[in-house]
């Protein structure tokens, strides 16, 4: 492999590894995969209080310990009334946790929160709406696999490179274009209205908002991963970072 495309490996596992959580809300069931979401939202939050706050050696994992069962045991809420509810008892424990962390407390704290909303919502959604968890994960496969081959055959103008040198704007129009795609065969199959093209396009510049958003983050802590519990690829954040930008458009979506 040459080395424009050497970082395509990482890539290909993540889109496999999201392929295989959009099967899993499918096939296992809302109880498991509330479980695994649960449990990487933990390992998310241990990464992002690790790149925070490295002196306290107890904190990550007490913090992400604490992220497992708060996700869980709220996530059922967001379908009923009580979602106000549980979204106000997960931004309490995201103010905790910002006043746990001492450094760079402005950029911590929206990000913590928008961590455990994905995670309410992922968990939430494998209840109520599994199909939607798949269209998703598509959207996010879609929007990074169109931005990597165009962005590296065309190249162009950077979008942001004083934050994210790699990405250029064939790149991010490509992933408009592809989720564009996606929302339309979702609306052919009646499994949502018009009104979701648009949507899934807003959801994939979300998605690559999220990336830029960790590694403005990652450079703000002097890191280049979020962690190796990925040998050879990161962490947790670094591949899942664009799932938290386009579940939070999704859940503009379905609040309006």
């Amino acid at each position: 492999m040459t080395e424009k495309w050497r970082d395509l490996g990482p890539r290909v596992i993540s889109a496999v590894v999201m392929l295989a959580l959009a099967i899993g809300a499918a096939l296992a069931g809302p109880f498991w995969f509330a479980v695994l979401v649960s449990v990487a939202t933990g390992l998310m939050v241990w990464e992002l209080v690790r790149m925070h706050e490295p002196r306290f050696v107890m904190l990550p994992e007490i913090t992400a310990s604490v992220t497992v069962a708060v996700v869980f045991t709220t996530y059922p809420l967001l379908l009923g009334i009580l979602a106000l509810y549980a979204i106000g008892a997960t931004a309490v424990f995201a103010l905790l946790l910002t006043l746990a962390v001492k450094r760079d407390q402005l950029y911590f704290a929206p990000y913590v929160l928008a961590i455990l909303l994905t995670g309410n919502l992922l968990a939430g959604m494998s209840l109520a709406a599994p199909k939607t968890v798949f269209l998703l994960l598509a959207i996010v496969i879609v929007t990074d696999v169109a931005g990597y081959f165009a962005g590296k055959s065309f190249g162009g103008p950077k979008f942001w490179p004083r934050i994210s040198p790699k990405k250029t704007w064939s790149g991010i129009v490509a992933g408009w274009v592809a989720s564009g795609v996606v929302g339309a065969l979702a609306v052919m199959t009646g499994h949502v209205g018009p009104l979701f093209i648009a949507t899934a396009i807003f959801m994939s510049f979300g998605s690559q908002m999220g990336d830029i958003v960790e590694s403005a983050l990652k450079r703000r802590a002097g890191v280049k991963d979020s962690s190796g519990l990925i040998p050879g690829h990161g962490g947790v954040l670094d591949r899942f970072d664009g799932v938290i930008g386009a579940s939070l458009v999704l859940f503009i979506y379905m609040v309006t």
